[in-house]
């Protein structure tokens, strides 16, 4: 979901009431950054409050290339690290995750091996349909074991886009609520879902009613359902007692787009892009009788403070054995401070730009390769910005490129090398560069590897189900990341 895909973030067409109103009713951050372009390392920067770099999902396959967890993935998320269950578990906390987790699907990445106590979803997103011969269809689990799989039990119509998901994981959110309310049981809800991924779905009652088309019902779906969430924490009598945040992993998919792709609004470019339009994301904090209604922050936030954030909230310290990028929003939130911080927007194993205050420096520049878009693959439709979004990796870390967000928010301008303002500028952020790289531990890779031996042929439960199916012999080779 990009930037752009709110009427509280000026979608014209207005289609967002619920989220409009926990905007209104919240905080809304205009300057909320992902830790990365693509979905599964933002969700591990997430969970982890950790640059994908150091909690190693990233790829050195390639140079600054965008790796995820497709089914052929060997790696997941590493033993090592210490994810947001994890550490709440400490606090009393029961902590459930609905829909999309997408941090590695073997069994020694499964979500209830790394601090969630239950799980309704998937391990990859909903592609397919495959013929269960030369790729299978992704299975939902419910916490250990398999319930079904994509496309066979759980329909998704690509004719028509219907497919009832989302009311099933509204439903899986509710009752977990209502369960943790009975039992006055402290919880942490991290809900996935994955309605405005192409191939793009909505249930039958939204289908054909937003003017956005396909995306625009899926969108308006998801809104409902956060309404409806919303209003239930209301009814159980804990809102005042419960932090609420939303966000999205990565900007709208432009490649996708009109028909099943968003707005990143007068933001460059879309997801797989460092530019703001890849990375910067709709973000909205709501927690009544504590934070101001109505309120508009500036400050600079990333999915990684969710991490820093959550624990702040339950009393808890971040681990201090390792190098913790996410920070503590609460000042920001509850008390309007701006706290001064950098954000690093990495593409792969590169820092591809930095941001400090207003500006933004791009030290390596590339939307996708001359190859990739002869193909039609274009991450930045209609955006050609001479220069910027170009198709061979440009290198910028002698002159980097710089832009004033607050003056050029489409970064279309760079400033003059020659200019006072650019000299000044330049002296902070070099600065914040070089103690960020002189402390920057790479972890072990976990994206580097790919087989189609362990693809989602015979996940736990599927023997009860009949749904085994018989994994090819093992043949490792390296990953294939032409982003």
């Amino acid at each position: 979901m990009g930037w752009g895909d709110l009427g509280a973030f000026g979608e014209p067409s207005k289609e967002t009431p619920n989220l409009d109103q926990m905007a209104s009713e919240g905080m809304l951050f205009l300057d909320f950054y992902t830790a990365n372009p693509l979905c599964s390392p933002s969700r591990a920067a997430l969970l982890t409050g950790r640059l994908p770099v150091r909690n190693g999902f990233y790829t050195t396959n390639g140079h600054a290339r965008n790796a995820y967890t497709p089914q052929d993935i060997v790696g997941g998320i590493p033993d090592s690290e210490l994810l947001l269950p994890e550490l709440l578990k400490k606090a009393g906390y029961i902590n459930k995750i609905i829909g999309k987790w997408h941090l590695g699907h073997r069994p020694q990445f499964h979500p209830l091996k790394h601090g969630f106590d239950e799980w309704f979803g998937s391990p990859n997103c909903h592609f397919g349909p495959f013929d269960n011969r030369a790729l299978p269809n992704i299975p939902v689990y419910r916490d250990w074991e398999m319930i079904g799989r994509y496309y066979e039990d759980f329909k998704i119509d690509r004719k028509t886009g219907e497919a009832n998901l989302t009311q099933i994981y509204l439903q899986e959110a509710l009752d977990f609520i209502s369960k943790q309310q009975a039992s006055q049981q402290p919880f942490f809800l991290y809900w996935a879902i994955d309605a405005t991924h192409a191939p793009v779905y909505a249930s039958k009652h939204f289908l054909g009613t937003s003017q956005r088309g396909l995306y625009g019902d899926a969108v308006r779906e998801i809104d409902d359902s956060v309404g409806k969430i919303l209003k239930h924490l209301q009814k159980l009598g804990i809102s005042e007692n419960t932090f609420v945040f939303f966000t999205s992993d990565n900007g709208a998919a432009l490649i996708s787009a009109p028909k099943e792709g968003g707005s990143n609004g007068r933001f460059l470019c879309g997801k797989q892009t460092t530019f703001e339009g890849g990375m910067r994301e709709p973000a909205i904090a709501w927690w009544p009788g504590h934070i101001p209604a109505g309120g508009v922050s500036r400050q600079l936030g990333n999915v990684m403070d969710l991490f820093t954030t959550s624990l702040s909230l339950a009393g808890l310290q971040p681990p201090s054995d390792r190098q913790i990028d996410g920070i503590d929003l609460l000042p920001a939130i509850l008390q309007g401070k701006l706290i001064d911080r950098p954000i690093f927007y990495y593409r792969g194993n590169e820092m591809m730009a930095v941001r400090v205050g207003l500006y933004k420096a791009h030290y390596w520049t590339w939307s996708n390769s001359w190859e990739e878009y002869s193909k039609g693959v274009d991450f930045c439709p209609g955006q050609n910005v001479s220069g910027v979004t170009t198709h061979t990796q440009e290198e910028h870390t002698t002159l980097p490129l710089l832009f004033h967000l607050g003056r050029d928010p489409g970064e279309k301008y760079p400033l003059s090398f020659a200019s006072d303002e650019y000299q000044r500028a330049m002296e902070r952020i070099s600065l914040v560069v070089q103690q960020h790289k002189a402390t920057m531990v790479p972890g072990e890779p976990q994206l580097n590897v790919c087989d189609k031996a362990v693809m989602n042929w015979s996940p736990p439960g599927c023997e009860k189900l009949g749904k085994c199916l018989k994994p090819p012999k093992s043949d490792p080779k390296k990953c294939f990341w032409p982003h």
